[in-house]
């Protein structure tokens, strides 16, 4: 779903690439400012500038679009987050590091953050179910595990199973960006301060 080769296994060239990074902007342009029910093709062609056959051309439909579309934002969020993380001299302070990197992101990019919402709230698969489910959040969790993994490793962290918690923080990090976009006054870093220390506190080994 995510390789950057066309069917017959050849690379995209750069142009190609930076066509189809033009497309990808203006649907998540295009889903933050109209929501996704009213960004058909045609509507994100005219965000774009181009005609509907550019995008039909480097994409086999919406549901390719948004897969790219949901993947590009993940990925900036990672490289947002991750370096933080990282920065830190022990684990707990990586997980409060984690759970504060995402509310600065949410921060920064709302209209990202309300093309995820959109998204996830009205793609559907053939079947009628959800596009992107909990089976599609594994990715998120697995990276989640590898923290509390880390933490269990160093003795900062008590034994749990790290699955519970990672699916845990990470709903718990999407209600708080819910809850924000519910109440934009709402102090989204306290929120997330607050959020870092519960989680810290159910995890650590003293």
């Amino acid at each position: 779903m995510w390789s950057k080769n066309n069917p017959d296994g050849q690379k995209r060239s750069f142009i190609e690439e930076a066509r189809r990074a033009q497309i990808i902007a203006a649907a998540v342009e295009t889903i933050a400012e109209v929501g996704y029910p009213n960004a058909s093709l045609a509507r994100i062609a005219r965000t774009a500038g181009i005609s509907k056959g550019v995008i039909s051309y480097h994409f086999a439909g919406k549901d390719e679009l948004m897969d790219e579309a949901v993947k590009g934002i993940y990925t900036e969020i990672a490289e947002s987050v991750v370096p933080r993380v990282l920065e830190q001299e022990n684990a707990c302070d990586m997980l409060r590091a984690n759970v504060r990197g995402a509310a600065e992101y949410m921060l920064a990019n709302p209209g990202r953050m309300a093309t995820l919402a959109q998204i996830f709230t009205h793609a559907r698969k053939e079947d009628g179910s959800p596009r992107y489910g909990t089976v599609e959040a594994d990715a998120l969790y697995e990276a989640l595990e590898g923290l509390y993994r880390e933490g269990q490793r160093s003795g900062e962290f008590r034994d749990f199973d790290v699955r519970v918690m990672a699916v845990t923080q990470q709903s718990a990090i999407d209600a708080m960006f819910a809850y924000w976009s519910a109440h934009p006054g709402h102090d989204l870093m306290a929120h997330a301060a607050e959020l870092g220390e519960l989680l810290v506190r159910a995890t650590r080994a003293d």
